[in-house]
Formats: C-alpha cells, structure tokens, sequence
C-alpha cells in the first residue's frame, strides 16, 4: 500500500469561474490559476503522484506550457489516473477537505464526489469530500483565497491473487 497527501491553494480573483470538483459554483469570484485552478483537483493529483513518488502536478502540467492555460483538471486527473493504472496501482480511498468560507459548498460535494469518481473509476463511496471554513481566520477567511487537503490510499492490483 501507498499513501499521498496534496495540498493545493489558489487566491480569490474576480473575473474567473470558480471551479472545484469540476463543479462551476455560482460565485463573485474565482481562483486564480494557468489552468482552471481546480484546487480540490489538483490537490487530488499531486496526493495520487506523491503516493508514488511521481513528483507533482508542475512537474507533469507545468505553467509554462500553453497548452495547459484553462485546462479542464478533470481532463489532467484523467491523465494521472493513467499513470497510476501504468504503475499496477489502484485506488482504494480518498478522502478530502475544502477549506473556504465562502460560498457553502454543501449542495455541490455530490456532484463532485459523482465526477471525480466517474473520472478514477470509482464508486462514489471511495472518495469522501468534506468543506470546512476557518472561521474568518487567515486568507480563508478573508476570502482572499481557497485551500484544499486530499490523503488517498493506494494499493497494488491483483497482488491478493496467489492467496
């Protein structure tokens, strides 16, 4: 078994879809990023690339690149997802938070636990995704940006077989 955590934090801008999960939420603002800035995503790759000690999301989608400028992360997890799969790995959990005060993301954690679980191949109960504020504390809480935390669990395919 493998463990990865990812981090990812992205500033509040106006101008720009706000975009978690896959989830376009009706918003004032959105995250700043090269790409669609998908902070729970992306946080999501890099714990899936740590788990295996495959570097991070720069190093794979780097913001250099045009070709990665408003990049769909679902599209970016999609390839990530193929690298694991490369590696004999499989995902056995995720499990996630989102750190905003604002807006509420209750209503939308459904449809971003259906499309990321739709993307890895997952059933919905293999991946959790939790929203938290901070309070009105730190950046968070001034709405100056959005932070994400994943931890997911990885195991090696078929290596029960011979039992």
């Amino acid at each position: 078994m493998r463990i990865g955590i990812g981090y990812d934090v992205h500033k509040l801008v106006k101008d720009r879809p706000l975009i978690i999960g896959g989830v376009n939420i009706p918003f004032e603002f959105g995250l700043l990023g090269h790409s669609d800035a998908d902070v729970l995503v992306h946080a999501l790759m890099d714990a899936m690339l740590g788990a295996l000690a495959l570097g991070d999301i720069g190093q794979h989608f780097p913001d250099d690149k045009i070709i990665y400028k408003d990049a769909d992360s679902l599209k970016l997890l999609s390839e990530v997802s193929k690298l694991i799969k490369e590696k004999n790995y499989e995902i056995i959990n995720i499990d996630s938070i989102i750190i905003a005060q604002k807006p509420k993301l209750k209503s939308y954690i459904p449809e971003m636990i259906l499309n990321i679980s739709n993307i890895l191949g997952l059933n919905i109960d293999q991946v959790s995704i939790k929203a938290t504020t901070e309070e009105y504390l730190g950046f968070t809480g001034n709405l100056e940006g959005i932070k994400s935390q994943v931890v997911v669990l990885l195991e090696e395919r078929n290596c029960n077989e011979n039992i």
